[in-house]
């Protein structure tokens, strides 16, 4: 879709300390150079193809990231309703042993989870070393549905204080240094923003609506949150500002077409994962000599 890793790297990388927004992202991008003079069906498999690779690619390097046991890796999905997100975990991640893979949905908080700091709940489900974890929504809800909804900061028990621009400003600061201690102690995060348009949404709205068997994916409070649209926007390109580190940039991934952002997300995080150059620990000589001794007795049987 774009000829060059480096390529998409320039186009949807949030580079640090850029002001973000969303704007200037065209969330209906579908290719660029001579991949738009493709047909529309040429374009989708080549995308296919390209996500088949990929899949094959992270089936590979989950293998060598838990053989390594050095790091894990943590992917953030943040999205508007309907965005994919699902889609992503089960098509991207489709090739990935589940052994190895864990997968968590954050849902309102518990008394429990109110009771500590914003960050806890979420730090219960980062992967162990060579374990991969994906958050479905994740500690960036902190920064955005709690953000447009005042309602929910206040449930949260706070000391006393000012709920101005400081205050989410050293939200900010925490979950860069949350992410900083994370990369620091092995952990490799990938952030990807899958970036829906407000028609699209509709329309994915509309055909859930018309769908029996997709009924169950729809909820009035979608609509709800739908009519935040700007709120939500505005808020998204202040947490992509602010959060989009060295270590742990963010991705901002066009999403009206779901072959476009499977292909792409299959891409960053094989990429990424690639980056780490992870090989499969050699032997040591006390272990190659127990190798050969293996060998020897199961060739003699």
């Amino acid at each position: 879709m774009v000829k060059t890793f480096a390529g998409v790297e320039r186009m949807f990388k949030v580079r640090p300390g850029r002001r973000v927004r969303l704007k200037d992202f065209d969330p209906g991008w579908q290719g660029a150079g001579e991949f738009r003079e493709l047909s529309l069906d040429e374009r989708k498999q080549r995308a296919h193809t390209f996500l088949e690779r990929n899949i094959e690619a992270l089936s590979e390097a989950q293998d060598r990231l838990y053989a390594a046991d050095t790091y894990s890796l943590l992917v953030v999905l943040q999205a508007m309703d309907a965005a994919g997100k699902d889609g992503i975990i089960k098509h991207v991640m489709s090739g990935l042993n589940p052994q190895g893979t864990q997968v968590f949905s954050f849902k309102r908080p518990s008394d429990e989870e109110l009771d500590h700091n914003f960050l806890w709940r979420y730090t219960r489900g980062l992967p162990e070393r060579g374990r991969i974890g994906i958050f479905n929504r994740s500690y960036y809800e902190e920064v955005l549905v709690v953000k447009v909804h005042p309602e929910i900061l206040a449930r949260q028990r706070l000391p006393p204080g000012k709920r101005g621009r400081s205050f989410w400003h050293q939200r900010y600061e925490d979950i860069n240094a949350f992410e900083e201690h994370l990369t620091e102690n092995g952990t490799l995060i990938v952030k990807i923003f899958l970036n829906i348009s407000k028609k699209e949404q509709k329309k994915r709205f509309l055909e859930r609506l018309s769908d029996p068997d997709k009924h169950w994916k729809f909820s009035a409070a979608d609509l709800e949150e739908r009519k935040l649209w700007k709120q939500y926007q505005a808020a998204y390109g202040e947490m992509l500002s602010h959060t989009s580190t060295k270590r742990a940039p963010w991705w901002v991934v066009p999403a009206d077409n779901k072959w476009v952002s499977r292909a792409m997300v299959s891409e960053i995080v094989a990429q990424e994962i690639r980056r780490l150059g992870l090989k499969a620990p050699g032997a040591t000589p006390e272990q190659a000599k127990s190798f050969a001794a293996a060998r020897k007795s199961l060739m003699a049987e």
